[in-house]
């Protein structure tokens, strides 16, 4: 049961709409991690929940990788949010992720693989769709910026653990 039990944000967050601007703004990270995000979809859907189960290297199992995923994806949402109120996007502010993705693993073990995999399907659409919703005008003022606090395009993120979990899905 998607959700259950699990804590989820809540996607009714007010975010800018796009507007017609006279802004040039690059969308083509858009393409790429919306593949992505249905290539998240399609895992989860054909995996069963002995694939969730899954060991795989570092103590982690897939539906631990996917609530990872997740994570991130509520971190860029967390973001997001903030940039949606304030109409300025905000440089990267350094962080430790070995130490973020560490603390955060405890957790993401935690879940029912299920409600791991659907969780990270819910963060994968709501940040893609609140990035979508930039306004150009903040998606320029972003794109502007030496570094962001987490990469436009959600696909990189997504691609390098999908490649990992398909690749290990795969040796049955």
């Amino acid at each position: 049961m998607p959700g259950r039990g699990v804590w989820l944000p809540s996607s009714r967050t007010k975010r800018p709409f796009r507007e017609e601007s006279p802004v040039a703004v690059d969308r083509r990270h858009e393409a790429e991690t919306d593949a992505e995000r249905k290539r998240l979809r399609a895992l989860v859907t054909r995996s069963t929940d002995d694939d969730l189960r899954r060991a795989m290297p570092g103590g982690w199992t897939v539906a631990g990788v996917l609530a990872h995923m997740g994570y991130w994806d509520a971190r860029a949402i967390y973001w997001l949010d903030k940039w949606s109120r304030t109409g300025q996007p905000t440089p990267y502010e350094p962080e430790n992720v070995e130490a973020v993705n560490d603390a955060a693993k405890p957790l993401c073990l935690a879940l029912r693989p299920r409600d791991a995999a659907q969780l990270a399907l819910r963060l994968a659409d709501e940040a893609d769709s609140k990035v979508s919703a930039l306004t150009d005008t903040v998606l320029a003022k972003a794109q502007a910026l030496e570094s962001l606090p987490f990469n436009l395009s959600r696909a990189t993120h997504r691609k390098e653990h999908l490649d990992e979990l398909e690749s290990a899905l795969a040796a049955k």
